[in-house]
Formats: C-alpha cells, structure tokens, sequence
C-alpha cells in the first residue's frame, strides 16, 4: 500500500485536461478543509446525537458493537475510494468513478441515486435542530409544547432556516463554505473530545453491560440476532459521505495526495471519536435500564450525567455540528449535480451547469437544490412515519451507489485492468496486493447491508405498505430516472462546449485508463 512520495509524472493541472474538462471551479481548499468537508458529511455529533436512541431501543448496550462492525465494512469501501480518488480527482466523485469503472447507463444511475438521496439527507440532517434545540433552552421550542404535530412543525421551522443558511453559502462560494466548514469542524473535534472526557471519568457500568441484550428480540424467530440487524441500521446510518473530500476534487489543492488521505482520516476519525463517545455513553449512564435512553437518546444521558450547564454548551457544539454537516451534504450535491449536467446528462444542463463568473460556483444547483430539501422537510408536518420511511430508503440509495463504484471496480481487477501498470509507483495512493480482497469484502459488505436496510421492518418504516417503502420507493426513482435516461438522457450526452478542455495534452508516462475521456469530448 503506497501513499506518499514524490509522483514521477503528473498530469497537467491536476489532471483535469486530460479527462476532457477545463479547470472552472475554484481551487483553493487545502487539506484541513478537504478533510472537513469528508468528517463534517459523517459528522460524529450529529449521527451520534440523533441515532443513538434508535440503536438502544433495539439493541441495548449491545448494541454498541454495531459500531465497529459497521467500521470494518465501511472503511473497506473508503479504502477503494481512496484509490479512485488518486486516479480520478474530478468533481462528483462516484458518478465520475464510476463512469471510468462501467458503462454510461450504470454510473448515470450510480450519480442519480447518490444526488436524490443527498437532497433527501439534507432534509433529513436538517430536522436535528429540533431534537436538540429545545433541550439547550425550552424557548427554541418554536410552536406549542414540542409533541404531535407541534413538534413537526417547529423542526420543519428550524429546518428551512438550515437550509436556507446552507443554500446562501454555498452561492457565494467555496471558500467562505470550506471556512465555516472547517472552523466548525474544528469545533466539533473538540467537543467530541472533551465529551469523551467527561464521560469517561463518570463511568459507573462495567464493561460487561456492553454484552447486556436486555432480553431484546427473544421470542422471535432470529432472537437477539435479529433486534441487533435492526440496531446495526443506527450506525450504518452515520458512518457514510466520507466521499465528499474527493467530490471536491477540482476545488482542492494537489487533490490527488489531498482526496485520498482526506477520506481515509475522516472514516478513522469518525470510527474511534464516534465509538467513544458510544462506549463511555453507555458505561456512564446512571441506568440502563431507563426507558427514556430509548426515547430521548444521547443528549439524555449528557444532561444526567453531566448536569444542565455543561450538557447545554455540549449540545451547542451539536448545534454546530449539525450546521456544518449540512452545508457539506448541501455542497457534495450541487457538485455531483454540477459534474453530471456538464456531461449534458440532465434536463436543462446548460443552465445547471453554469458557474457565476465571480464566484465560481454554480448557483442554480445551490438554489433548486434548497427548495426541493424545503419541500421534502414539509412531508414531516403531515406523516413523520412517511419522512423516515423516505430518510431510510436515502441512505439505502447511498448505499447502492457506492455498490454502483465498487461492483464494477471488483469486475476490472478481475479481469486485470485495474489498477493498471504502474500504480502506486508515481507515488499516489494504491491497495497494492491488497486490493482484490479488500474490494471484495467492500462488495460483498455493500450487497449485505443495502439487504439490510430495505428489509420490509414495520419498526423502521411502519405498517402495510410503508414496510415495503424501500422496494417501491428506489423502484420508482430507477424506473423513472433510467427511463428518462435511456430513452432521451443517453443521446445527448456529451462534455458542454463550454466546459470542453480547451487543449487535451496527453502524457503518454501517464497510464491510459487515467486519461479517459468522458462521453461526447474529443481526445
């Protein structure tokens, strides 16, 4: 495994003419801010804080070793992005990946899924705010007493006021986003820390309560075995969007050392910070066996454990968290809407591809983006039931467009033309020898958990026809976004004029598969 040292060769401007693009975007994230924006889409706190109850409730303390089960899984699928972001350091990172790995029709599909479960996720990120909001102080409880429908229309409240914080940043431009991105960031590592801290010098469970079932799941067919697949979806549900670092390839300093490291300290990061926030929430609480933990989750046991003034400025740093964590969802996805419409891959492209001469940063995507996650965040007011149904089937999708990269991936290394000659000796990231086992574990663990989260659960996606919400809803997003693809979408696609590489140098030290072309440019 090779991941630094002087490259022999480098394309030319990172690598941009020589898969048919011209450098448009403004580069100027370095590598703190690269890897923020893969951390801050994770987002430790936010995932933490608002998934813990789920995972409690159907799992118990031992539910905890969900957490690094689903670490291993993930960080094999980061492990293969790390080395697709080395060679490919282009904008809309699993879209583009996987437009080099397979054929038009699947990676269109691979970006489609990714960019309607992104829109989803703000939305659902965005509902955070009032999950923790109104336990720092009753007042930011915007409408009645917080329950029923009072307490959906105060986060629908608080969830047009995030996203409409995170639409105006991201029109104005990558660098005011990557600023208040990586100060919140930074704040949030810190928090996370002096969490862990406090927790761990208020232990007063031993160790072996991380084995307490607390009778879950038994007299069911699959027992404890089946709460605990149900409990898994909690950290499944957080420990994704580490891609984010390199979407932002065109925009980042030396995005092929940069992307790559980003990627793989965010999954790191998040799995041992995360874990130990988990671990020594679980041994501090005063009693597990308190119903409430399964009903108000994390921020309960803060308060208890911690007290009111130190649990509230805790819940700040939530706050930001949540923020931050936003503004990178909202950002991964006008790139990845950015990328496929400059491959004249979507209705209207010319518009949804056109940068703002000062800013440049593309604003309609910034826009429309924002109203289509405020009409999402409306569906809360009239059936919870049906936003989280909608939210759980978006992390699926993400899931399925990782598998979109990785399948294909797997079929290349397979047949020997993956990684190519040469990689890993120009000095940039490469698995090495390692990279048919770890892509398969990546698939196979993809293939499992995208089952696992679809199962027709009535404690995820409620009652009759909601339980099957996954198969109807991603059955309808492929039916009408491939239909469209297939039928009109395909013929058209091709690099707009003006985003076309002005002058193609291609470096023949360079190996070939690097210097693919997208669709409809010219070589």
């Amino acid at each position: 495994m090779n991941t630094g040292g002087p490259p022999v060769s480098a394309p030319q401007d990172d690598g941009l003419a020589d898969f048919g693009y011209s450098q448009s975007l403004d580069r100027s994230i370095g590598k703190f801010a690269s890897f923020a924006a893969g951390i801050s889409y994770i987002s430790i706190l936010t995932g933490t804080f608002q998934l813990f109850y789920f995972g409690f409730a159907f799992g118990g303390p031992a539910y905890w070793w969900s957490w690094p089960l689903v670490f291993f899984g993930q960080v094999m699928v980061a492990l293969c992005f790390a080395e697709l972001a080395a060679r490919y350091p282009v904008a809309g990172s699993v879209y583009n990946w996987s437009k080099r790995l397979a054929g038009p029709a699947t990676s269109w599909l691979a970006g489609w899924m990714m960019f309607m479960a992104s829109v989803v996720t703000i939305s659902a990120v965005a509902l955070g705010y009032q999950t923790t909001l109104p336990q720092i102080w009753s007042g930011f409880q915007l409408v009645g007493d917080g329950t029923g429908t009072t307490f959906a229309v105060s986060a629908v409240i608080w969830g047009v006021v995030l996203v409409a914080f995170t639409t105006t940043v991201n029109a104005i431009g990558v660098k005011l986003m990557s600023r208040i991105n990586s100060v919140g960031v930074f704040i949030e590592l810190i928090a996370a820390v002096i969490l862990v801290v406090l927790l761990g010098i208020n232990i007063v469970n031993p160790p072996t309560v991380l084995f307490d079932t607390q009778g879950l799941g038994e007299g069911t067919n699959l027992g404890y075995f089946g709460a605990f697949l149900i409990a898994t979806l909690a950290s499944a549900y957080v420990m994704y969007g580490f891609d984010t670092a390199s979407s932002l390839g065109e925009e980042t300093v030396d995005p092929r050392r940069t992307a790559p490291s980003a990627i793989l300290r965010a999954v790191i990061a998040s799995f041992i910070i995360g874990g130990l926030i988990l671990l020594f929430a679980i041994l501090a609480a005063p009693d597990l066996a308190d119903p409430a933990i399964g009903e108000n989750g994390l921020q309960y046991i803060v308060l208890s454990v911690l007290g009111g003034p130190v649990g509230s400025v805790l819940l700040v740093a939530v706050i930001i968290a949540i923020t931050v964590c936003a503004l990178a969802v909202h950002t991964a996805a006008i790139r990845l809407m950015f990328a496929m419409a400059r491959d004249n891959a979507l209705p209207g492209a010319a518009r949804l591809a056109h940068l703002d001469p000062k800013r440049r940063t593309p604003l309609v995507p910034a826009v429309l983006i924002g109203v289509a996650a405020v009409l999402i965040l409306v569906v809360n007011i009239g059936s919870r039931e049906i936003f989280t149904a909608v939210t759980s089937v978006a992390i699926i999708m993400i899931y399925i467009a990782y598998l979109l990269v990785t399948a294909p991936m797997l079929s290349k290394r397979l047949r020997g033309e993956w990684p190519g000659p040469g990689a890993g000796k120009d000095g940039y990231f490469s698995l090495g020898r390692w990279g048919l086992p770890v892509n398969i574990i990546a698939v196979v663990w993809g293939a499992v958990m995208a089952v696992n989260l679809a199962w027709p659960r009535t404690e995820v996606y409620g009652e009759g026809v909601l339980a099957w919400s996954a198969f109807i809803f991603i059955g309808a997003v492929v039916v009408v976004g491939l239909g469209w693809f297939l039928l009109r979408g395909r013929h058209q696609v091709g690099t707009l004029p003006e985003h076309l590489a002005k002058q193609l140098d291609v470096d023949p030290t360079v190996p070939k598969d690097s210097q693919s072309f997208p669709e409809g440019s010219q070589a």
